[in-house]
C-alpha cells in the first residue's frame, strides 16, 4: 500500500518537516520505493515534482526536502505499487484540468472494476487503476457540471457522492485538491491534526528532526496535515472514520 501527506494552510507555508519524514519510509523506514511525487498550490498556479526512484534515495526528493516551497495546499504520495509498473507515468499526484483549474489527486488502495467505467473526456496516461479512477470522477464532475457552478457547495455535495460510489469497488484512501480545498477520504486508513496557537515542539517518528513551530509561524496561522499514518510522536492526531470524506479550506473545515 502507498502512502499519502497532504497540507491545507491559511498562509503559503512550506512543508519541509513533514516532508522529511514521509521520504524516510520510501525505502528506509517504511516499503513504499516505487515512486514518489508531490504537488503544489501557490494561488491558481501549480507546480509539481515525480520520480519513479525510491523517495530515500531521490536527488530530487532532498532538494524538496531542503527547498522552502511556500504553498497553501499540498499532495503529496510514496508509492508502493500493487498495479501498474514503476515508472515515471504511474507515479501520483496525477493533474488534469477542470472549469480553468488544476486538480490533483493520489490515491492510496485498489479498486477492482473501476477500469470498466467508461472515460469520456479525462484518459490515463499510465496503467494504474488510480488515474483511471480520477479520470472517471473528474469526468462526472464535467458532465454534472460543464462549466463551474456558483454553489461551492453543491461540488462538495457530488464529490462526496462521486467518491462513496469509488470506494464500493474496493479501498479508496485519497487526497485531491483543485487549488482551493483539500479534499480527504477515508476508506481504511487516513490521519489528520490541525497546527494553531499556541503553537508547540513537534518530533519526526521517522527522522532526528525536531522543530518549534511557534518560531516558524505567526499567531493567526492555521495548518492543517493528513497523512496516512502520523509523523510526529507528540502530537495530538486524528483518525478518521471509514468513509468519512473531509474538506479543509485554509486549514479549516469550511463554516467552523
Amino acid at each position: 500500500m502507498c502512502e499519502l501527506l497532504g497540507m491545507s494552510a491559511s498562509v503559503p507555508t512550506d512543508i519541509c518537516f513533514s516532508f522529511a519524514g514521509l521520504i524516510q519510509r520510501g525505502g528506509a523506514t517504511g516499503p513504499h520505493s516505487d515512486g514518489w511525487g508531490v504537488a503544489f498550490y501557490e494561488g491558481a498556479g501549480y507546480r509539481a515534482f515525480h520520480d519513479p526512484r525510491a523517495s530515500v534515495d531521490s536527488e530530487v526528493a532532498r532538494f524538496i526536502q531542503n527547498y522552502s516551497i511556500k504553498s497553501t495546499n499540498v499532495i503529496c504520495h510514496i508509492r508502493k505499487a500493487n498495479r501498474g509498473r514503476v515508472c515515471l507515468e504511474n507515479t501520483h499526484p496525477f493533474s488534469r484540468e477542470l472549469w480553468g483549474q488544476a486538480w490533483s489527486f493520489a490515491h492510496n488502495g485498489q479498486l477492482k472494476g473501476i477500469k470498466k467505467r467508461t472515460l469520456n473526456f479525462y484518459h490515463p496516461i499510465g496503467s494504474t487503476d488510480s488515474e483511471h479512477a480520477f479520470c472517471w470522477l473528474l469526468d462526472q464532475l464535467r458532465e454534472r457540471y460543464p462549466t463551474r457552478p456558483k454553489s461551492r457547495k453543491a461540488v462538495h455535495t457530488l464529490i462526496s457522492e462521486l467518491v462513496a460510489d469509488i470506494a464500493t469497488l474496493g479501498i479508496f484512501n485519497i487526497l485531491m485538491s483543485d487549488s482551493e480545498v483539500l479534499y480527504a477520504h477515508c476508506s481504511t486508513k487516513l490521519h489528520w491534526l490541525t497546527r494553531c496557537a499556541p503553537f508547540g515542539d513537534a518530533s519526526l517518528i521517522d527522522a532526528d528532526v525536531e522543530v518549534n513551530f511557534a518560531n516558524e509561524t505567526n499567531p493567526d496561522d492555521v495548518v492543517t496535515v493528513v497523512a496516512t499514518q502520523p509523523l510526529t510522536a507528540n502530537e495530538a492526531w486524528q483518525k478518521m472514520d471509514a468513509g468519512e470524506l473531509r474538506i479543509f479550506r485554509h486549514g479549516k473545515v469550511p463554516g467552523s
